[in-house]
């Protein structure tokens, strides 16, 4: 497999140099650690950080900036960052009004995550944290207990910024970002696997006339494989599990997004299929994302992300954005 790499030791730490100089004005990292933060946070507001592993761009990193995160952590790829290069991210963007922790619900993660919260809480910085459980596909995975934490993360990455971009207090910004979790379902499908840099070879088979249902956002297999079918048949398969499990009503904002190797054509061609699905029901699209925002590396196939809105939520959607990856 070809791929744009030096050393696959190094894969991580090229990436995180590369987008700090993309970005010299807006982003800086952490002397000696995988960490970036913004170069400015205003004193007084409520830091919103996440992390995971790499392999997922352009989340975290690129959603850094106003209106959004102030840290993201990265560990290797689909692996952890350390609770201490955690912890040192939650120090930094500190600026007197406490951190949320926002965290995808894997095992790793949310140790780490939670460990480096109450190392941050023994030197005096306030924390809050909300996990993420949005994929409707598994109760259990090889990673979690409960539910995993995917694509859904953006819409809470989102409105956790916008609300403390706003000036509301700890409280009020894990109230927010709670509010997304518990309103929020997501499905994804692999076309292909993905090649990690350090193996070289795709992480599991996959036939020709194959799909995968149910995948996650590390390289494993779905829950289940079936013939390869149209995009209307897949976005019926995704879309009908997250809504059943979702339930919404009235006015909803969906994200159909690309595991890192899908042409944005045929994510287009997914996301009309998706708004049909949705007038069929009575639900009114409120906005519509198409894009790549929490891949898997280079794997071709797509999740449908599906958030019941209220007002609260329309506002802080809206609300202005301005990171590499986002803007609103």
């Amino acid at each position: 497999m070809k791929k744009l790499i030096n050393d696959p030791a190094d894969y991580v730490d090229e990436m995180l140099d590369g987008m700090v100089a993309a970005h010299p004005e807006e982003i800086r990292r952490l002397p000696d650690t995988k960490v970036l933060v913004r170069r400015e946070i205003p004193e007084g507001k409520v830091a919103v950080v996440s992390g995971g592993g790499s392999g997922h761009e352009p989340t975290h990193a690129g959603y850094l900036g106003p209106g959004m995160l102030d840290g993201a952590a990265a560990g290797e790829v689909f692996t952890s960052p350390t609770a201490n290069e955690v912890q040192e991210m939650v120090t930094a963007c500190d600026a007197g009004a406490g951190v949320l922790l926002v965290i995808k619900n894997y095992e790793g993660d949310v140790m780490n995550f939670e460990t480096a919260g109450e190392m941050a809480e023994m030197e005096d910085v306030e924390v809050a944290q909300v996990v993420v459980n949005d994929d409707v596909a598994v109760e259990d995975s090889t990673y979690t207990s409960g539910r995993r934490g995917v694509c859904g993360t953006i819409f809470v990455h989102k409105v956790a910024g916008a609300m403390a971009d706003r000036g509301g207090d700890l409280e009020e910004v894990r109230r927010a970002a709670q509010k997304v979790v518990d309103n929020v379902g997501t499905m994804g499908t692999a076309l292909t696997s993905c090649v990690t840099p350090e193996k070289g070879s795709p992480t599991f088979d996959l036939g020709e006339d194959e799909i995968e249902i149910g995948i996650g956002i590390h390289g494993e297999p779905g829950v289940e494989r079936v013939e390869m079918m149209s995009a209307d048949e897949i976005a019926d398969r995704l879309a009908t599990a997250v809504l059943d499990d979702v339930d919404p009503e009235g006015e909803v904002a969906t994200i159909v997004n690309g595991m890192g190797g899908t042409p944005l054509s045929e994510l287009y061609i997914v996301n009309r299929r998706l708004q049909e699905l949705l007038g069929e029901r009575g639900l009114e699209t409120w906005d519509a994302w198409v894009g790549d925002y929490m891949t898997s590396l280079d794997m071709r196939g797509c999740s449908i992300t599906v958030l019941d809105l209220d007002d609260e939520l329309k506002e802080l959607l809206a609300h202005e954005a301005d990171t590499p990856a986002l803007t609103v």
